[in-house]
């Protein structure tokens, strides 16, 4: 089960990119959960996914 929380959705949405993930969309895929709704939740707080880093990260 992932966070409601946005801040905490970050946390752990960053922590599964770096550790285990090559991309946003292989994540989502492997762990059935909605991309464009997990990007909404943590666009809302202002950070986007940066490829080239495969994180998101602040403006």
């Amino acid at each position: 089960m992932i966070p409601k929380e946005p801040v905490m959705l970050l946390s752990y949405v960053n922590l599964k990119l770096r550790d285990y993930y090559r991309s946003f969309e292989e994540m989502c895929d492997d762990l059935d959960i909605s991309l464009a709704e997990t990007e909404e939740k943590l666009n809302g707080i202002g950070y986007f996914y940066d490829r080239q880093s495969n994180q998101f990260v602040g403006k």
